[in-house]
């Protein structure tokens, strides 16, 4: 009887997306029945700011909304928006505009960076602040967002790492999902929900030699065992639409791949989304030597790519394609009805103002709910590097010296791709001086500039400073002063809190570096302190991994705090002094020379593994080929036991379960969460396997001296991979399961499993 129950439930279901789709397809074909070319060109055109020129005339983009040739366009405040779809309902056929902005982490409320994000561990958490995210956006006007970013990065030197979850691809997908849930809810057309956009479709992560914008050159075996499956998770969790990425792939690039945008997304994995360029990517592939604007745009057009942004190629040259024969009408209708359809799920058709309610501006935006979670996630975010002796944490008396460009530094603290008020951010120095007991002396002194270096310097001025409101500190102080003071203030405290890493203009978009450490001004600063004798407390805010060995060796603690934004001081505070036991681990390998880069867990082995004993066995002369700190790693200020695995079987055959136990104890003196990782090793296969895989975990928490047993349940699925003939299947022999604190330190157990 049950079993009917959910079967007539399901045939409901099936029949009301049925239903809904014919509506929708109704709605569109009478739509498109009454659009002229150009109004439909106009529907492929993303475009801001005053391109009237470049159209060939004097309109302002209110003008030529109106005349029906701008589809979608950025706002970032309701006035705006509300203009904008204004200007869309006093064209002929009304069609309302996609209003798309890069809402990374978080809208007002900013959150900590992605990358911060990945290392909570907390999918849940990740969710929530994408839901958040989408509230805040959507009661702006805002319906559409260029997020998540699920590109798997291995190359730290790459600035976007600090927009992704790292570099595993099931970490990867299972972040991904949880973006997408986030942001689109379970009904699209919902009024505080907003349209996922997944990026970079695809491989953009792999960048040859880290640097923005460069070539991708790979095998299909790679693509679709390392790189394609946080993709493939975000559209089938219903992400409505997808970006191309900058890169060539097999040579061609992303914008006009058919094979990458109609025979794998759309004929492999039944997406029914639209999919928009990446800034001006068409006009780019004329850059890659695939012909000039008018070739580029059909091609792109032809490859399945719907939507042109900012570059102008659709609405300058599809008609003169058309009538030359080298596109047909039907490739420009099948584009225009994917975005109507996009605007349809939304509701815009309904309401084109259904985004723009005046209580949502006010109530829904900034709240002491959001603020508060704003805080809690940025101190789940940050990964314990080191902590000698327990100088962590700290007490909340005596004096305290905070040093560092960081220290009272607020729109660094916000990170790259950020849509947050540097004015509602709270600064380290703030947050420290929040947290501690009444009597207590925090005395602040800068110490350094983020650099010293001109040509870094020129390099890493914000482009946006202006637009955005942000005024360039001239710092008035040589850089012996303000070391001369940072030394004099250290000397009178107990203990040094010494903020350093990146401004926020160093990582993200066109933030390439060849070189990772904390730059040399705040390296100086950093000896200088640790040679005073007083215990140093390291903060690092911060994009991406980073080079450590000399921090690692002399400072007493080291916490990553990323970019956590708009609580980050009072975060960093909660850690520092105890309120919060961290409990991140980082989701990307720390390298400890860029010379071991690219560098991540889940390499394949090499038929001379590394042997000390061997000399002709692959390593590196200088360093251990190990990192510094390994994927999955992180400490707490208490510690964890485990035991050895057990498992219910050691033979296994066909579709059973396999359960694998571990008990994990609190050794330590504090309450504490543990993050517990599965990895499996298939040491026998048709191609080479990786060394190790991420198949799950479980993120616990335990008082002193609790234990708690800890289950995976494994089946066939977990032992998958792409074979030579790109067939995603397992393979039977004997695997390794593997339980632990991070990617290195792990418990094994040995089982077969068998067809």
């Amino acid at each position: 009887m049950r079993k009917l129950q959910l079967l007539f439930i399901s045939l409901l279901a099936v029949c009301s997306i049925y239903g809904q789709n014919a509506k929708m397809d109704a709605f569109v074909n009478n739509l498109m029945g009454k659009m002229t070319l150009e109004e439909k060109l106009g529907q492929l055109n993303l475009s801001s700011g005053n391109i009237g020129a470049v159209l060939g005339g004097s309109e302002g983009m209110e003008d030529l909304i109106r005349k029906g040739q701008i589809g979608a366009t950025g706002g970032y405040t309701p006035e705006a928006v509300r203009k904008v779809q204004i200007a869309a309902q006093q064209s002929r056929l009304k069609i309302p505009v996609l209003i798309g902005v890069d809402v990374i982490h978080g809208y007002k409320t900013a959150f900590p960076i992605p990358l911060g994000l990945a290392c909570t561990w907390d999918l849940g958490m990740i969710e929530k602040s994408a839901r958040i995210a989408a509230i805040e956006a959507s009661a702006s006007g805002i319906c559409w967002t260029y997020s998540p970013m699920v590109d798997i990065a291995r190359d730290p030197r790459w600035g976007r790492v600090a927009e992704g979850a790292g570099e595993d691809p099931w970490w990867g997908a299972q972040v991904a999902k949880a973006m997408v849930h986030g942001y689109q809810g379970d009904d699209l057309s919902k009024d505080n929900t907003i349209m996922a956009c997944v990026k970079h479709f695809a491989l953009y992560g792999a960048a040859e030699a880290g640097r923005d914008y460069n070539t991708v050159d790979m095998s299909r075996l790679a693509m679709y065992q390392d790189y394609l499956p946080p993709y493939k998770a975000a559209f089938d969790a219903g992400a409505g639409s997808a970006m191309s990425s900058f890169n060539v792939i097999d040579g061609v690039p992303a914008t006009g791949n058919k094979w990458l945008l109609t025979d794998l997304l759309r004929k492999q994995w039944g997406f029914k989304g639209f999919v928009v360029t990446d800034y001006t990517a068409i006009n780019e592939m004329s850059a890659h030597g695939i012909g000039d604007l008018q070739a580029v745009s059909a091609l792109a057009l032809k490859a399945g790519t719907d939507m042109d942004m900012q570059g102008l190629g659709y609405i300058t040259t599809l008609k003169k394609s058309l009538a030359e024969g080298k596109v047909t009408i039907a490739d420009i209708n099948t584009s225009c009805r994917r975005i109507l359809e996009a605007k349809y799920k939304l509701g815009l058709f309904d309401d084109a103002f259904r985004y723009l309610k005046e209580d949502r501006f006010k109530n829904e935006i900034l709240t002491k709910e959001n603020i508060q979670f704003a805080r809690e996630i940025a101190a789940r975010s940050f990964v314990l590097l080191k902590n000698s002796n327990q100088i962590l944490p700290l007490k909340k008396s005596g004096k305290i010296a905070v040093v560092g460009p960081l220290a009272d530094n607020k729109a660094d603290l916000l990170g790259c791709w950020s849509t947050g008020d540097q004015n509602k951010v709270v600064s380290v120095v703030q947050g420290i001086r929040n947290a501690v007991a009444s009597g207590t002396e925090v005395v602040y002194a800068k110490g350094a500039n983020i650099t010293d270096d001109p040509y870094l310097k020129e390099r890493i001025k914000n482009p946006f400073a202006a637009y955005m409101g942000i005024k360039e500190e001239v710092e008035p102080r040589t850089s012996a002063e303000l070391l001369t003071e940072a030394i004099e203030v250290a000397k009178t405290a107990d203990v040094v809190v010494v903020v350093l890493g990146e401004s926020s203009s160093m990582s993200g978009e066109a933030a390439s570096r060849s070189e990772i450490g904390i730059p040399e001004s705040q390296e100086n600063l950093l000896k200088a302190l640790v040679a005073t004798g007083k215990p140093v407390v390291l903060v690092l805010v911060n994009g991406r991994p980073l080079t450590l060995n000399w921090e690692n060796e002399h400072v007493n603690a080291l916490l990553e705090a990323w970019a956590p934004g708009i609580e980050g001081g009072n975060a960093i505070a909660d850690v520092l002094f105890g309120d919060y036991n961290p409990s991140g681990k980082i989701t990307m390998t720390f390298p400890r020379s860029v010379g071991q880069i690219p560098i991540y867990y889940n390499h394949r082995n090499t038929g001379r593994p590394m042997d000390q004993k061997n000399k002709f066995t692959s390593k590196y002369l200088d360093i251990p080929n190990e990192p510094l700190f390994p994927f999955g790693y992180g400490l707490s200020f208490t510690t964890f036991g485990y035991s050895d695995i057990s498992l219910s079987k050691n033979t296994l055959k066909g579709n059973e379960t396999l359960t694998a136990k571990v008990t994990v104890t609190n050794t330590g003196k504090f309450a504490g969460e543990e993050v517990v990782q599965l990895y499996i090793s298939d040491p026998v296969a048709s191609v080479a396997r990786a060394v190790k895989e991420l198949k799950g975990f479980e993120k616990i928490r335990l008082n002193p001296g609790e234990s708690k047993e800890v289950k995976f349940a494994i089946t066939p699925e977990a032992l998958k991979f792409f074979n030579s003939e790109l067939k995603y299947d397992w393979e039977p022999g004997e695997f390794v399961i593997q339980v632990g604190t991070n990617s290195q330190d792990l418990k094994q157990a040995k089982c077969s499993w068998v067809k």
